[in-house]
């Protein structure tokens, strides 16, 4: 998919900016690809703490972990060479991210169908303090969720300035106290359907915009293809 055709089934057609903008995307995108090609000699990480959820499995305790971590080999049915595969070229592609922008916090959800169950956005691999590792794909809970509103509905959410965002009314997911701005965004398949989604916060407010979010995008646009494979 590309840039401009994202950009308008995400509902972010405002961000549809000018041709230099555009080439800083293409530029990081073509970084990415390299870094990508050479992801078979990634460690992955086949288990990651996560917070206690409080009543209800509502909302985690933050700065409390659980004592079991969580196991996203099982989640994934197994390590086989499949998984292992994806999971070095997410990480390789967190670890692209990490070293480029100035985000405190970024995770990659893939969408996860349960058998008799709602599907859940499964994290796949991070930066960061400890946070959950699902997100139900329910009403209910994007209620108070950017990460499953975004999910639902394949609409991407910048926000900025998460104090008056949150002061008008807006749902919100607190995981991080000090998270000032956030960027949640779909990951969208070559017909439109939500496949996960990508989620990046920052201590400061104002950190998406520029190179910042042509970074993000590039990401954006390369997600897909791996999470399918």
């Amino acid at each position: 998919m590309n840039l401009s055709t994202y950009l308008e089934r995400s509902g972010l057609q405002q961000y549809a900016a000018n041709t230099e903008f555009e080439q800083q995307v293409a530029a990081y995108a073509a970084d990415l690809n390299l870094t990508l090609a050479h992801s078979d000699a990634i460690d992955v990480q086949w288990q990651y703490q996560v917070p206690e959820l409080g009543e209800g499995g509502a909302c985690s305790l933050f700065g409390q972990l659980a004592a079991q971590p969580f196991d996203l080999a099982s989640a994934l049915g197994g390590i086989n060479a499949q998984n292992t595969q994806m999971l070095q070229k997410v990480t390789a592609l967190v670890q692209f991210y990490q070293a480029r922008s100035a985000s405190h916090w970024f995770g990659v959800y893939r969408k996860h169908e349960r058998a008799a169950a709602d599907a859940v956005l499964m994290k796949l691999a991070y930066f960061g303090a400890a946070s959950r590792a699902e997100f139900p794909l329910t009403p209910e809970f994007a209620a108070i969720s950017n990460n499953s509103t975004v999910g639902l509905s394949g609409r991407g959410r910048i926000i900025n300035d998460v104090a008056s965002y949150v002061a008008g009314g807006g749902e919100y997911y607190t995981c991080d106290p000090k998270v000032k701005a956030e960027a949640c965004l779909p990951l969208l398949n070559e017909q439109g359907a939500v496949v996960g989604i990508i989620d990046s916060e920052a201590f400061e407010q104002n950190l998406f915009n520029g190179q910042e979010l042509a970074l993000l995008l590039a990401v954006v646009l390369a997600l897909p293809e791996i999470l399918q494979a």
